[in-house]
């Protein structure tokens, strides 16, 4: 059974592999809705709660097997929905997310497991976005941004990562907002809301 709890807020999550900008881009959006007024909830995934913190500490340690990975994950968004995701859209927030169960179908799917399956556990209790703006660029670029921050963690291979874009790229809804992010900050970011401006017209302008 999928989420049905009422939702007054809209739910955008920001996906891509890493290296995209998504965090820069989530402020950018923030500053941007609250200054028409609007409640905004910012958060990310994996969270700081204990099931995020030991998905987090396995970048660096060393990737646990793709059944834990899996686990861990559907345990902290549950936790994530509940308690923050949920009751903000109840309330009439907008929730801007980096990363969501789009991050989960694109990773843990580039290690074998069918992201249909990822997708259908996920939305039996998670809401399904109101809009994905998906930061797409090249790997190689990805790979030289993340070299920039220094040494690179477990998920950041140019296998992994290709396959990973690859996963973005399969996923065809109407909430999936493919965005070129290989420019500068604040062209991105006229992208980004071009992009939103479709699905929220009310609110967001070019």
């Amino acid at each position: 059974m999928s989420f049905t709890g009422e939702r007054k807020g809209r739910l955008i999550v920001f996906e891509g592999i890493d290296g995209t900008g998504k965090s820069t881009h989530i402020g950018q959006l923030r500053k941007y809705l609250e200054g028409k007024g609007l409640e905004v909830v910012q958060s990310f995934e994996p969270t700081r709660g204990p099931w995020g913190r030991m998905l987090r500490d396995s970048a660096v340690t060393g990737r646990l097997s793709v059944e834990d990975e899996v686990e861990l994950f559907l345990k902290d968004r549950r936790e994530h929905v509940e308690t923050l995701i949920a009751p903000a859209l109840a309330r009439g927030a907008w929730v801007l997310l980096d990363r969501y169960y789009l991050s989960m179908m694109a990773y843990q799917g580039a290690r074998g497991v069918d992201t249909s399956v990822i997708r259908a556990a996920n939305e039996e209790f998670a809401p399904v976005p109101d809009a994905v703006v998906w930061l797409d660029i090249p790997v190689s670029v990805a790979l030289e941004r993340i070299g920039s921050r220094g040494e690179r963690d477990a998920f950041e291979t140019e296998a992994g990562l290709t396959a990973c874009r690859n996963v973005f790229a399969s996923i065809h809804e109407p909430w999936m907002l493919r965005v070129d992010a290989d420019a500068g900050k604040e062209e991105v970011a006229a992208r980004v809301r071009k992009a939103l401006s479709g699905n929220f017209p009310e609110v967001i302008s070019e």
